[in-house]
């Protein structure tokens, strides 16, 4: 058998190494130090809020809506109406809602409506309300108010003559 060598092969001369991947490194982590010093800003915009209707009368309701708070929780206040809580309209609470009654007796007039998220002490945002003179509609919510007294009538006229024409028709069957 002849012998073998169990000698290792010659070693080749390591290979310099390219300053480039140290460079890198060292950039990447300089980003990383400024990147961590800078402020963090908020994710969410500055709030909006709006008020619907804008105009209205003593005793009216009045819808809510604050867009943009980051938070779960508002609070609206004014001299119009009673302090109100707002809820999220969706899970991300992108969007809060809620209603208020105008006091019956509040002074007509331009209003502030102020919106804090979070509640006192958060970042707030206002609107204006323009309370009038009058009182609010109720009963049919408007939809008597644009017909005239003969347009009623007709209308009533042909309600009943229908309901009378119905029981005529009834009557006759059975008597058949």
């Amino acid at each position: 058998m002849p012998a073998t060598s169990l000698a290792q092969p010659p070693a080749t001369a390591p290979r310099p190494r390219s300053a480039a991947p140290r460079r890198l490194m060292t950039a990447a982590a300089a980003a990383l130090i400024v990147t961590a010093a800078t402020p963090v800003t908020l994710a969410y915009a500055a709030p909006s809020a709006s008020v619907s209707p804008t105009a209205v009368a003593p005793g009216g309701r009045v819808a809510l809506n604050v867009t943009g708070c980051g938070t779960k929780v508002a609070r609206v206040t004014s001299t119009a109406f009673n302090e109100v809580r707002l809820t999220p309209g969706n899970l991300e609470a992108t969007n809060l809602f809620g209603n208020a009654t105008v006091f019956s007796n509040a002074i007509p007039g331009t209003h502030r409506v102020t919106f804090e998220c979070g509640g006192p002490g958060g970042e707030s945002v206002s609107v204006s309300l323009q309370v009038t003179t009058g009182a609010a509609r109720g009963g049919t919510g408007g939809s008597v108010g644009s017909m005239s007294p003969a347009q009623i009538a007709v209308g009533g006229t042909l309600a009943v003559g229908a309901l009378v024409g119905g029981v005529w028709v009834l009557r006759r069957r059975a008597a058949a």
